[in-house]
């Protein structure tokens, strides 16, 4: 290869570089913002509203997300795969097992986990494979952080994970026109009252049945 194109080569490299860090930036500032927007204002929320807020012009929105199902996809992939790391963290840093669950309980509120629900309504497609894929991590997760407090005694017996997936994402869903900061600080105080209630020794007998991973997958 000539100076010529050795250094027309180069010139070009740097220019395709950019624009792709750019574009996963954009992609990045989108999912973030339609995040915040989802939980805020519900899944409705119209998406040029979203692109105001993520900074980005609508082309670049619809360039990365064609349609409001592939930007909801999206944000609930993002938002369970980081939860998913919130509880693996938990795990790995905190040595009582019964801290690791509480830590990932109100770690998990953070992440917004509760305003999954309103999103997974409809049309949306649960059983796509990227989904499933990281449900099953999530899945898994926590029913280790479940399966390592019960062992040391310090969780009930007579509950299972699906009681605690259920009690994170009802408590941790946010009321209909009411903005995130608001329920911040009682969804954190709720959590609390039921990680006490989570406790060994029990002090009431549970109604019921403990809900497994099973009674969740068919659920109606």
């Amino acid at each position: 290869m000539d100076t010529a194109s050795r250094t027309a080569a180069g010139a070009s490299g740097p220019r395709t570089a950019r624009p792709r860090a750019d574009a996963l930036r954009n992609r990045e500032r989108i999912v973030t913002a339609a995040r915040e927007m989802f939980v805020e204002f519900g899944p409705e929320v119209p998406l040029d509203e979203v692109a105001r807020r993520a900074g980005v012009g609508n082309a670049t929105l619809y360039r990365n997300f064609p349609d409001r199902a592939a930007l909801v996809h999206e944000v609930v992939l993002s938002v369970t795969s980081r939860t998913t790391d919130r509880a693996r963290e938990a795990e790995a840093e905190e040595a009582d097992p019964f801290a690791a669950l509480s830590r990932f309980v109100h770690a998990a509120a953070d992440e917004r986990i509760g305003a999954l629900c309103p999103m997974l309504s409809g049309g949306f497609d649960k059983d796509h494979p990227d989904l499933l894929a990281e449900r099953g991590r999530l899945e898994e997760a926590v029913e280790g952080l479940v399966s390592r407090a019960m062992t040391a005694g310090r969780l009930r017996t007579d509950i299972a994970v699906g009681d605690v997936i259920v009690a994170l994402s009802q408590l941790t869903r946010p009321l209909p026109g009411t903005g995130c900061p608001d329920i911040d600080r009682f969804a954190h105080r709720h959590l609390q009252l039921f990680l006490d209630g989570l406790q060994t020794p029990a002090r009431s007998e549970l109604p019921g049945s403990a809900a497994t991973l099973e009674d969740l997958r068919h659920r109606p």
